[in-house]
């Protein structure tokens, strides 16, 4: 699917200090990635803090995106869980007219067996009306979805197109850029092994670093996926520090603070997340700074 190749970012919830969505930023947020060189959009993924979500926000999420996107970029919606009916349900009744595919991350805590990951995304990919993305995270999901598994996914179900791998493992990345079938898309889902992955035959990431520095990263990317080696590395290490910040007291309280010091929105976060304390949100300015 040519719509998911190159930076797709998983877009935050920004809430305004009374922790009701913050609409106006969102379309703000919006705005910054599609006017710096993001390729697609994920709507309501892991970094939206669904978990915190009522079904009403998540509706007005889905509205403000559609609306501020105004069809410029492909977009992408989360629609995962634990509960395969619920989510087949989802699935059968959603109007999914203006997205391009989900992103259907693997079942958090059931811990499942591969046989039953298996058999959770050949309900979802019977169901679904659109392309699936699978979502491999084990450090949220406490189960690893082993590429067998994701081979076995691709190669039965044709509308099963990508996985975003986040398993912060290259080695297994590579087994699966490997073992794909023809056009089936490695995507990273890790930000700092992004470059790494596109360079062995992966193509792009759906990241969180770049919905804060969508142009560096983007950029970075698109070289990779040129092989200019040296040009992309160079982006790489610009920012890798940066990666290690955000992600350093947990996502998306490090991305919300990017956004906050950018004057995109509030740094709000609905428990049990919390801010960044004091010394990180001075490093995550200070190279903000230097970086410009």
């Amino acid at each position: 699917m040519q719509a998911l190749i190159g930076t797709g970012v998983a877009l935050v919830t920004p809430f305004k200090k009374d922790f009701s969505v913050d609409t106006e930023a969102l379309t703000r947020i919006v705005n910054f990635q599609i006017d710096n060189g993001i390729n697609y959009l994920v709507v309501l993924g892991t970094t939206a803090e669904n978990a915190t979500l009522s079904q009403e926000e998540k509706e007005l999420v889905i509205q403000t995106v559609v609306a501020s996107n105004n069809k410029r970029l492909p977009l992408v919606l989360g629609v995962g869980g634990n509960n395969t009916h619920k989510l087949v349900e989802e699935l059968k009744t959603r109007d999914f007219s203006d997205f391009v595919a989900v992103l259907s991350v693997s079942p958090y805590y059931n811990k499942p067996s591969q046989e039953g990951i298996y058999q959770h995304f050949k309900a979802i990919a019977e169901a679904s009306p659109i392309p699936v993305i699978l979502y491999n995270v084990p450090g949220r999901t406490a189960s690893n979805m082993l590429p067998s598994t994701v081979i076995r996914l691709a190669k039965d179900f044709k509308n099963i197109v990508a996985i975003k791998e986040a398993a912060g493992d290259i080695v297994q990345a590579m087994k699966l850029i490997q073992e794909k079938p023809e056009g089936f898309l490695v995507i990273s889902g890790d930000d700092m092994v992004t470059l790494p992955m596109v360079l062995a035959g992966g193509s792009g990431v759906i990241s969180v670093i770049g919905e804060g520095f969508p142009k560096q990263f983007s950029k970075m990317v698109q070289l990779g996926l040129q092989r200019k080696v040296d040009e992309a590395y160079k982006i790489h290490y610009q920012l890798a520090d940066a990666i290690d910040m955000i992600f350093e007291q947990g996502n998306p309280a490090g991305i919300k603070e990017v956004h906050k010091l950018l004057g995109l929105s509030e740094n709000t976060l609905r428990l049990p997340l919390v801010n960044v304390n004091a010394d990180l949100s001075n490093r995550i300015s200070n190279f903000i700074k230097d970086l410009q």
